[in-house]
């Protein structure tokens, strides 16, 4: 008689799972039907319902400072060897708490005005247009190699008047810092991420005492002279400011852009619609955000109990030090807030309300320049060329919190 193993238990949270991260958003409808809060098999609690997600990400009773406040397992080496590497220098500020948090955007909240970000737009519209003349002349682009990543990455360079002759070199240490910062990080990825921030930080440190011994009008001049009520960046808060000002100032919008334009050449209809109609310009940019955003996630932990409702109307309570894994992705897909969300709807009246960019007091600094970089980039193209079309398969980014294409190749005429 042979013998016949029982099937495997299906997981509902199972990030290691290539169809999960190839589409994740089946498993997050039923995640968020069958147990919409879930503890996941390393201790995080996992958020799937929009009202949940938006209730944390506003909350007081949580802190982003996981190195403080989240109980470690401390048989889990990669927990522990990030622990002490937070510990080594100044915490970023996604990974601060007021009163910090408060004071470090207050002090670099100028430079990310409204009126500010607008003031770029002819420079991007020129740098745009630069890269489709040349796709017209050839009758293909490959979108994140040519547009999608050089555009923002030309932008943040100008901005802070950083060199662009190393923007591989960039590039991969960028790409390398975001997957250290995976929930599925290997060792030899933290090892990876060390090693580009040791090549990272010296870099910088050359450039900003270049800039402070012959100051300009760029950001990161600006960065070193600012004030607020007497009130400075520390040297070691600049370093970890424009660390993430390089790498959030273009990597979330790279996949914007990508995840963008897929989702469009799937639903031509919207494509040929936002064709003609500039009046869809700004909700446009929030459907795609709703739609397939480029951070899928992100953490908070409870600093007092917190209360949820389970699948059946039951109660429970999450306590103080655990970590609530907030899916931005999935609260973008709940019917409750969106009507038939697995939809691509470029003028759904809510699209605005989306939490592709978080929310709270951690509201993404940027999301006014991303959303402006993803709309030029993303009208001018369409509107330049009558016909676009996939020339191959769009390989997608093997991560789970950064989501995105790494190649788009299209045919245009």
């Amino acid at each position: 008689m042979s013998h016949v193993d029982p099937p495997k238990p299906v997981r509902l949270w199972d990030p290691f799972d290539p169809d999960f991260r190839a589409d994740p958003y089946p498993y997050y409808d039923r995640l968020r039907t069958e147990a919409p809060v879930y503890r996941s098999d390393i201790g995080q609690v996992v958020l799937t319902r929009y009202s949940d997600v938006f209730e944390v990400l506003r909350s007081n009773d949580v802190s982003r400072d996981l190195e403080a406040n989240a109980l470690l397992d401390e048989s889990n080496p990669i927990a522990v060897r990030r622990r002490n590497r937070r510990r080594g220098g100044a915490k970023s500020i996604l990974n601060l708490d007021p009163p910090d948090h408060t004071r470090l955007r207050r002090l670099v909240s100028k430079a990310f005005t409204p009126r500010a970000i607008e003031g770029l737009r002819p420079r991007i519209e020129h740098m745009v247009d630069e890269v489709l003349n040349n796709a017209a002349q050839r009758g293909k682009i490959e979108l994140i190699d040519e547009l999608a990543f050089p555009v923002p990455f030309r932008v943040i360079s100008e901005l802070l008047d950083m060199p662009t002759e190393r923007a591989d070199e960039l590039r991969g240490w960028s790409q390398t810092l975001t997957a250290g910062l995976e929930p599925t990080a290997t060792m030899s990825d933290l090892d990876a991420s060390e090693a580009a921030i040791n090549q990272l930080v010296p870099y910088l440190i050359e450039i900003i005492e270049q800039r402070r011994a012959e100051p300009g009008d760029d950001l990161l001049s600006g960065l070193l002279a600012v004030e607020d009520d007497g009130d400075t960046l520390s040297y070691e808060e600049l370093i970890s400011f424009v660390v993430l000002l390089y790498v959030a100032g273009h990597e979330t919008t790279v996949n914007l852009i990508g995840n963008g334009m897929l989702a469009l050449l799937r639903h031509p209809d919207q494509l040929d619609r936002w064709r003609q109609d500039a009046s869809l310009d700004v909700s446009a940019v929030d459907e795609l955000l709703r739609f397939d955003g480029p951070v899928q996630h992100t953490v908070r932990v409870a600093m007092s109990p917190m209360r949820f409702e389970g699948a059946h109307g039951e109660t429970i309570t999450i306590e103080p030090g655990h970590t609530l894994l907030t899916v931005l992705g999935a609260a973008n897909h709940d019917p409750a807030m969106f009507d038939e969300p697995d939809r691509l709807r470029l003028d759904r009246p809510n699209a605005g309300k989306h939490t592709a960019f978080s929310a709270g007091i951690h509201y993404c600094l940027g999301a006014s320049l991303a959303k402006l970089e993803a709309g030029v980039a993303i009208t001018r193209l369409i509107r330049r060329f009558d016909h676009i079309e996939l020339a191959g398969e769009p390989h997608w980014r093997d991560r789970i919190t950064i989501r995105g294409v790494d190649h788009l190749p299209l045919v245009v005429r």
